[in-house]
């Protein structure tokens, strides 16, 4: 692969509340120069919904050489709200590229599920569950494909009188996007059982396609079974009315090894199957914490998909002296990246 990346969450915002309550500069410098050093990455999706957030991170990573997704992440957000959100950003992403750095523009992620507007349902979970109801692809995607490159035939020019670098934007597979506009092809994509069986085969077929094939997210939770439910890991978490992850449902086994091979396994196929870039979702999530001496129930982390674990009441004393401890995976991603 041309770049071998990681997302890095600078905070997700919903309805004003952010997944990232502290953001200490000097801790995301020291990430991120982690995040080169011993992951061995060259590339880096700065991901959240503060534009000062992305700018600074992303500063940060271009500083220490990183090319840079800028990667504006919005969320129950209106068009208008986007489209304002997008060209916010895209003037930070320009002033970064005017001073030498790779910069990489990406226009939202997953419009139609994390966002109104485009599939029925005011929330994430309604809309999923209108995924699910029996007939609907059939009956509705098409709709919402229409609906997705309508909005991102308005939001491209946008960006593009404001930024001069590459464009792309982070899809799900069911929105059918019209990549014509982009200069990169991006999709999230991860294998579950459902689809084990074909997965290569599908990533054969979106390289195929001509145009440079990012994997803009890739990953799995941290317990047992997580690999076969791919993008749904974060459904045993109970959150409250304003999106905060509150417990696990029930009790999980958790297991480092199986989300380090998922990891593994998932970047011996891209490599093979020719993709430009991928991002491993994620290196941290800040609010899924490690509770690991209280119930396992409370033990957020289990949830999670960061290849750490972040700790709310300590230091890990064998590493850089962070608030997260690595997992399996992070050996597993760090040996992959400095082997290729």
């Amino acid at each position: 692969m041309r770049a071998r990346g990681i997302s890095y969450d600078t905070g997700f915002v919903r309805k004003g509340v952010t997944s990232r309550t502290s953001f200490d500069p000097a801790m995301v410098e020291r990430e991120l120069r982690v995040i080169r050093d011993d992951l061995h990455c060259d590339a880096v999706r700065v991901m959240g919904g503060d534009p000062d957030r992305l700018e600074l991170a992303a500063t940060y990573a271009a500083d220490l050489g990183l090319e840079v997704w800028f990667s504006p992440y919005p969320l129950e957000l209106t068009a208008d709200e986007m489209q304002a959100l997008f060209a916010d950003c895209a003037e930070r992403a320009e002033r970064l590229r005017r001073r030498g750095a790779e910069v990489v523009f990406v226009c939202g992620a997953e419009l139609s599920l994390m966002n109104e507007g485009f599939l029925p349902g005011d929330s994430v979970d309604e809309r999923f569950a209108a995924l699910r109801t029996p007939g609907f692809a059939r009956e509705h995607l098409a709709a919402v494909s229409g609906r997705v490159n309508e909005f991102l035939g308005r939001a491209v020019p946008l960006v593009r009188e404001r930024f001069g670098g590459r464009v792309t934007y982070a899809a799900v597979p069911l929105e059918r996007v019209d990549w014509t506009p982009f200069d990169i092809m991006s999709v999230d994509l991860y294998r579950s059982a459902g689809t084990a069986d074909r997965f290569a085969d599908g990533v054969r077929h979106l390289v195929a396609q001509g145009k440079p094939l990012a994997i803009t997210e890739f990953g799995a939770a941290g317990y047992r079974g997580a690999g076969d439910r791919g993008a749904e890991g974060l459904e045993i978490v109970e959150y409250d009315k304003d999106g905060r992850p509150v417990r696990l449902n029930g009790e999980y086994t958790r297991d480092e090894a199986g989300q380090a091979a998922y990891l593994r396994e998932l970047l011996e196929v891209f490599e093979a199957e020719g993709v430009d870039s991928a991002f491993v979702f994620t290196f941290a999530l800040y609010d899924h914490v490690h509770r690991p001496d209280g119930s396992p129930r409370d033990d957020l982390d289990l949830a999670g998909y960061g290849i750490v674990k972040v700790y709310e009441d300590r230091l890990d004393t064998t590493g850089p002296g962070l608030p997260w401890e690595p997992k399996a995976a992070f050996t597993a991603v760090a040996d992959h990246y400095r082997e290729h």
